[in-house]
């Protein structure tokens, strides 16, 4: 496919998502929310990129502290990313690049959290103290009941498959076209479902820790370089090291060949490095570090470590 072609797909797709965001904000306004609905609204914690809510079928750029309420459709876009948090119960849900969902369509029933279209999220939802707190995600082709758990939902774009990754606790997962039987996923285990298969009663894919481990790395990676607008993690951009093949270059008139360059010292335990980061860029890289530390530990059964101001950074 060339990359006309391509570009093209894609803009088609954007559009046919917002006409079915459209659709989707007309229909709700056919049944408006219960006067108590603003305690269920969702705070923004932290975004980056372009991130905003369809409101009378204009987009409206979020802000850091901005309130999305029920039956408002998020929408994300190349480079948008942002983590919200809900203000009846405290529980999170962070979103992707690329990504459309509404929360909390069926105002009128609370355990309904979010539909997900297309694209990606991770949800935590919070227990009310030893008691569980019950809700459901939904998509095109599934509907994903939690208690108070952490996992991931991915709806494709080409054709709505829902992958669910469970990183900690208990899914149940169902069919949302098909009748089937009704799947529970634990911690590490992941399931796919299809628009036109069925669930049947057969074992769920296992992660590896390593699959965990590389796609923690890779999320952390891609929000502190959306964040700081600098490329990957332990690269600055430029390179003042001179290679095995330049020696003798820059070193005036002399004919004896430059000695080679030592290797640069060790990066620092925060794993920055590059004299173009800024203090508050280190933060903001170091928190998200430390955040999959802690998500890595998880995993392997393990207590992360504790890290001082110095460590850290």
């Amino acid at each position: 496919m060339s990359v006309f072609m391509l570009v093209r797909r894609r803009a088609l797709t954007a559009k046919f998502w917002l006409l079915l965001a459209a659709t989707a904000v007309v229909c709700l306004a056919q049944f408006p929310p219960p006067s108590d609905s603003a305690q269920y609204a969702a705070k923004v914690l932290t975004m980056t990129g372009q991130v905003s809510v369809l409101k009378d079928l204009v987009e409206i750029a979020l802000v850091e502290g901005s309130t999305v309420q029920v039956q408002q459709m998020i929408v994300t876009g190349s480079d948008g990313h942002a983590v919200f948090q809900v203000l009846s119960d405290g529980s999170t849900f962070e979103v992707f690049p690329n990504s459309h969902l509404i929360f909390r369509k069926n105002a009128w029933n609370v355990k309904d959290l979010i539909d997900l279209l297309v694209g990606r999220i991770r949800v935590h939802i919070e227990h009310f103290g030893a008691v569980p707190n019950p809700n459901r995600i939904h998509t095109p082709t599934a509907v994903i009941s939690v208690r108070g758990t952490t996992f991931d939902v991915t709806v494709g774009e080409d054709d709505e498959t829902t992958t669910v990754e469970v990183e900690d606790g208990l899914v149940q997962v169902d069919h949302a076209l098909l009748p089937s039987v009704t799947k529970m996923v634990g911690a590490g285990q992941t399931i796919k479902v299809y628009k036109n298969e069925p669930l049947v009663a057969r074992g769920l894919d296992r992660g590896s820790v390593a699959h965990y481990v590389l796609k923690a790395v890779q999320d952390a990676v891609n929000v502190a370089s959306m964040r700081g607008g600098r490329g990957v993690l332990g690269t600055s951009g430029t390179s003042s090291a001179t290679g095995v093949g330049d020696s003798g270059k820059g070193s005036g008139n002399s004919s004896a060949p430059a000695p080679p360059t030592p290797p640069p010292p060790p990066p620092p335990p925060g794993g920055l490095v590059g004299s173009g980061s800024t203090p508050a860029h280190h933060h903001r890289v170091g928190r998200v570090l430390l955040s999959t530390a802690k998500y890595l530990g998880r995993m392997v059964g393990i207590t992360a470590p504790q890290f001082g101001p110095m460590q850290l950074f």
